[in-house]
């Protein structure tokens, strides 16, 4: 069976997604015995099982590829339009989710406007000649919520905080078998939005990059990127990257920042400072491993001891995850009902709010407000009365 396609709408995917047409036919080829070649997919007509295999690369549904209208190619419709290098080198996994989310940005920018809400920016366009710990310290004063000792509750409150300044704040997560995963830790989409992954092993991950990607926003400069504790230490950053770090661990750390400077080193002679360091990360959120990489970078723990603390922190996170499996398999084998259930993403208050007061204005009907809030219909009374 063949179905007429909208060509123009499939190399802009290709376009956008940075497929070379070789590359593309290779992977849509995957399994079969004769290559799809060119003439087979660039033509008015293809086989509706040539675009079911493109469409399992794209995931847009098949009725994108049939909608006659010329897509959208300006720098506003995508950041893959508006620059061409990132800090991280992205995988498929990492383009579906930032084009997800921008088109998601478009959609809601248009309901608000219809709904008559605006998302203007309340804080000034900051530089990285400005002190990031001054910056931080300004802006901590504004976005920092009641501290709590559960870091997914501080990692709510701080959502909350940046909805009631017009941050908008996107969680998206990734399951066990999930096939494309993303490479990449959070990224920041001007005007106004903020995208994580889930770390649900390591809130305090999530949280630094939270942060992080709000120095972005606080620098007007988007950047999609994978974090790694690390890097935090590396000295050829690009300076965007370095003053971002460093706002970050300043705006986390607040008084303790300055506990931290009063260590003139750290090494096995006074146990590497365990007790401090546990104390600051309990009281900060910021990860005993950003700590100890925060004195590499002041050169206050030699690199051959920040080695081998490492080492002991990755030890002693496997350790806990092989038990925590052990004991699963115990109660499995005991036919005890496994304990947890599927992660779900935390919901902006700005963005729910924005989905009320279109429904409330006639704009959106109910199925509209479960799918854009990704909720089943029994559960829309918690949201619209």
């Amino acid at each position: 069976m063949k179905v007429n396609h909208n060509i123009l709408r499939l190399k802009h995917l290709l376009n956008l997604y940075k497929f070379s047409l070789d590359d593309f036919l290779i992977l849509i080829s995957k399994g079969l015995k004769n290559q799809i070649i060119p003439e087979d997919i660039l033509r008015d007509e293809i086989k509706l099982s040539h675009l079911k295999r493109i469409d399992k690369v794209f995931n847009k549904g098949l009725h994108y590829y049939l909608d006659p209208k010329a897509p959208e190619t300006s720098k506003e419709a995508s950041i893959f339009f508006r620059k061409q290098n990132f800090n991280s080198d992205l995988n498929i996994g990492a383009k579906k989710i930032v084009n997800h989310f921008e088109e998601f940005k478009i959609s809601l920018s248009a309901i608000a406007k219809l709904s008559d809400m605006e998302y203007e920016r309340v804080f000034p366009i900051f530089s990285i000649n400005d002190n990031p710990k001054s910056v931080a310290k300004e802006i901590r004063e504004i976005l920092y919520p009641v501290f709590t000792n559960n870091l997914k509750d501080f990692l709510k409150a701080l959502i909350s905080k940046f909805a009631e300044h017009n941050i908008l704040v996107f969680e998206f997560v990734e399951y066990w078998n999930q096939k494309e995963k993303a490479n990449i830790d959070g990224f920041f989409l001007n005007p106004n939005v903020i995208v994580l992954k889930r770390q649900q092993l390591s809130f305090r991950r999530e949280i630094f990059t939270l942060i992080h990607e709000l120095g972005h926003f606080l620098l007007n400069e988007e950047e999609i990127e994978k974090l790694e504790i690390e890097h935090l230490a590396n000295h050829n950053l690009s300076s965007i990257e370095r003053w971002c770090n460093d706002f970050s661990f300043y705006f986390l750390a607040g008084d303790f920042a300055d506990t931290l400077e009063k260590i003139h080193s750290v090494g096995p002679e006074n146990d590497y400072q365990f007790e401090l360091i546990e104390k600051i990360s309990k009281k900060t959120h910021l990860s005993q491993i950003a700590l100890f990489t925060r004195l590499l970078l002041e050169r206050k723990i030699s690199p051959s001891n920040y080695n081998n603390v490492k080492m002991e922190f990755e030890k002693a996170f496997k350790e806990r995850q092989a038990e925590l499996q052990r004991i699963k398999e115990i109660e499995k084998a005991q036919g005890k009902k496994q304990r947890g259930s599927a992660p779900q993403p935390i919901k902006s208050p700005l963005l729910v709010s924005t989905i009320q007061t279109a429904f409330y204005e006639g704009i959106l009907n109910e199925y509209e407000v479960c799918k854009r809030l990704n909720i089943k219909p029994d559960k829309l009374d918690r949201y619209i009365q």
